[in-house]
C-alpha cells in the first residue's frame, strides 16, 4: 500500500517543474583594472555571446598618456566598456561590464557599476601602482570585490602577501591568481567575486 505522502511513481513534483522552466537569475558583475591588464581579454575568454567592445586605435597622442612599455604590442584600448556574459549554471547568468583602464574615462564608471553585486580588479604585479584607482573605487562605495592577479607569461612576479600588502587592502578581500585567457580560469577568478559579495551580504 503507497502512503498518501509518497510521489505518485513518474510523477513530477510542480517546485521541480517551476524550477525547470524559471529563468536564470541575472547577476551584474564589473570587471576593472588598470590600462592594459586584461579586462577585455577577460571578458572574451569566458562571454558565450560575442562580447561588446568599444575598442579605439591608440593614437600618437594618447601612447604619450599611457603607459605602454610593457604592452608594446597593444594597438588598441577600452574607451567605454566591454560586455558580456555567461551562464554559469541553470539558476545564474552573470553579465560582465568591464570598466576603461585610464583615469581620464573615470566618469563612466559610476553608470557601469550601478546595481553590480560585486567587482573583479585584475593587476598586473609588474605596474600594481595602475589599479590603486580601481581598489579605492570600490574600496568607497563598499562594493565586494576581489583582486586577480593577471599571471602574464605564466608567471608572477611578486607574492601574494607582498601584493596585499603594496595595495593596502584587508584580509577580507580575496586574492587569487589567474590566467585571463582561458575560461576555466576566469571562471574560477568570478565565482571568488561571486562567493565573496554573497557571504558580504549575508553578514
Amino acid at each position: 500500500m503507497v502512503s498518501e505522502l509518497s510521489p505518485t511513481p513518474g510523477a513530477r513534483s510542480v517546485s521541480a517543474d517551476n524550477e525547470a522552466s524559471r529563468p536564470p537569475m541575472p547577476v551584474k558583475m564589473v570587471i576593472a583594472g588598470g590600462f592594459g591588464v586584461g579586462k577585455t581579454t577577460t571578458v572574451g575568454a569566458i562571454s558565450e555571446i560575442e562580447p561588446l567592445t568599444t575598442e579605439a586605435s591608440i593614437t600618437s597622442v594618447a601612447a604619450g598618456i599611457d603607459d605602454l612599455s610593457h604592452t608594446p604590442e597593444k594597438m588598441t584600448t577600452t574607451v567605454a566598456m566591454d560586455f558580456g556574459c555567461v551562464t554559469l549554471d541553470p539558476t545564474l547568468k552573470l553579465y560582465l561590464f568591464g570598466t576603461p583602464g585610464q583615469e581620464r574615462f573615470g566618469f563612466m564608471w559610476d553608470d557601469l557599476v550601478e546595481g553590480a553585486l560585486g567587482g573583479l580588479v585584475i593587476v598586473d604585479t609588474r605596474r600594481l601602482d595602475d589599479c590603486y584607482a580601481a581598489v579605492d573605487y570600490f574600496e568607497h562605495r563598499e562594493i565586494p570585490f576581489a583582486v586577480a592577479v593577471n599571471a602574464f607569461d605564466g608567471k608572477v612576479e611578486h607574492d601574494l602577501n607582498d601584493v596585499r600588502w603594496a595595495l593596502d587592502v584587508g584580509e577580507h578581500v580575496p586574492l587569487t591568481v589567474f590566467d585571463a585567457r582561458e575560461r576555466g580560469s576566469v571562471r574560477d577568478a568570478l565565482l571568488v567575486v561571486l562567493e565573496h559579495a554573497l557571504a558580504t551580504a549575508e553578514k
